[in-house]
């Protein structure tokens, strides 16, 4: 794959500069994927590398000097110190992490979401339109959740995606959005929701060695209707059965905000005997997944592992510790496009799917302004995959 997409992009001059700016929150994230640009920027030859097209197109690094100040009561501004004009820019932001503080009023506030959605525009409003393109990477897709109306109430994402447009952002990148129909807020503008499968099936085959890819001995389950889409994907790419359940709830009463789940249901054929990967868009409080890996056990599944895409764990980890101790859960996988805590990066059952270096290739494909469906699309890169890993056996 390295050697395609590089021979690719040569063929075409680059859209503009390029240039990123990872929000404090995605520092970490934004530093690998400049790792990635740096280093195949540097290798790669070109005749026009010198010329005016060119300009910047090999650099120390392409992350700007961008920062957000704030005062003692909280508020803030945002402050580009190079400048912007006719750069390509992606801007990086991860609106989950709750790990960074400031000082409101002499106390130490986390910051939400919202301060980091409102961050992300501080900068917009900085760059003040001399960009020559916005993109905005936000793997964790803000108030996501809230993308559809029930009652008399807001919808956040709709407003929020058609506010970052309405102040020049041409692009919208995210991953495993909850659910990629919230895009009709914004049909006229570039919006693209990116699943994670291959990373979580590398990650898995890299750390179990015995597994057995076929219907007989593996089993794709998805926890809810809802999650049905990316369950089908996995199962129809690794040709294996899928099963899924679904959500009885207590509609008569609310509790943290959703009404409580009084049982899961389950829809498919055995699981006996069988591994099985559980595959959802997030892990919140948990409380689900685990639900789930217990009801598969009653079941006789044999190794449980969990994959999804955001690993939030808004409850910590014990009822995980407990799982994994228990036998229920054998492995979980989630990726680094959220804040993950050196807590949860030590865990016996934790697998990590680092996600820079695919997140390096979309931009620097795009930058080349050439398409990305094959990054979108990774079913023949999965396959290469488990064929290496079955001959290997």
């Amino acid at each position: 794959m390295p050697g395609r997409e590089e021979k690719r992009n040569l063929e075409t001059i680059p859209v503009g500069s390029l240039r990123l700016i990872p929000l404090e929150g995605c520092r970490e994230l934004g530093e690998k994927v400049d790792r990635y640009l740096i280093k195949w920027r540097e290798e790669r030859e070109n005749e026009h590398k010198s010329s005016l097209a060119f300009a910047g197109y090999q650099r120390d690094s392409y992350i700007m000097d961008a920062q957000i100040s704030r005062f003692g009561t909280g508020e803030a501004k945002g402050v580009i110190k190079e400048s912007v004009r006719g750069a390509d820019l992606y801007l990086l932001v991860d609106v989950s992490n709750y790990s960074l503080t400031y000082s409101l009023c002499g106390h130490e506030n986390h910051m939400s979401p919202d301060d980091h959605y409102q961050d992300l525009k501080r900068i917009i409003a900085a760059v003040g339109g001399k960009a020559r393109r916005i993109t905005v990477i936000m793997p964790f897709l803000y108030e996501s959740r809230q993308h559809k109306r029930n009652t008399r109430e807001s919808l956040d994402c709709a407003i929020a995606l058609q506010e970052l447009v309405s102040m020049g952002v041409d692009n919208i990148i995210t991953f495993d959005a909850h659910d990629s129909r919230v895009q009709n807020a914004i049909p006229l503008s570039g919006f693209e929701t990116i699943q994670p499968t291959y990373q979580f099936v590398k990650g898995l085959l890299k750390y179990e060695k015995d597994l057995k890819i076929d219907s007989d001995h593996m089993m794709i389950i998805s926890p809810d209707e809802g999650g049905m889409g990316r369950a089908i994907y996995m199962a129809n790419v690794l040709g294996l059965d899928i099963g899924m359940f679904y959500k009885r709830r207590d509609y008569t009463q609310v509790v943290n905000g959703r009404n409580p789940i009084i049982s899961h249901e389950f829809l498919g054929s055995s699981v006996a005997g069988k591994d099985v990967i559980v595959i959802d868009d997030m892990i919140s409080s948990g409380d689900s997944v685990i639900d789930v890996a217990s009801q598969l056990k009653k079941r006789n599944a044999g190794r449980i592992f969990v994959a999804a895409t955001f690993g939030l764990f808004t409850n910590g980890f014990a009822q995980f510790d407990k799982a994994y101790e228990d036998g229920i859960i054998h492995r979980v996988l989630t990726t680094n496009l959220v804040y993950q805590s050196p807590e949860l990066l030590e865990k016996p059952y934790y697998i990590n799917c680092d996600m820079s270096k695919y997140i390096a290739y979309i931009i620097d494909t795009l930058n080349h302004d050439i398409s990305i469906s094959d990054l979108l699309n990774p079913s023949e890169r999965i396959r290469q995959l488990v064929e290496e890993y079955r001959k290997a056996q």
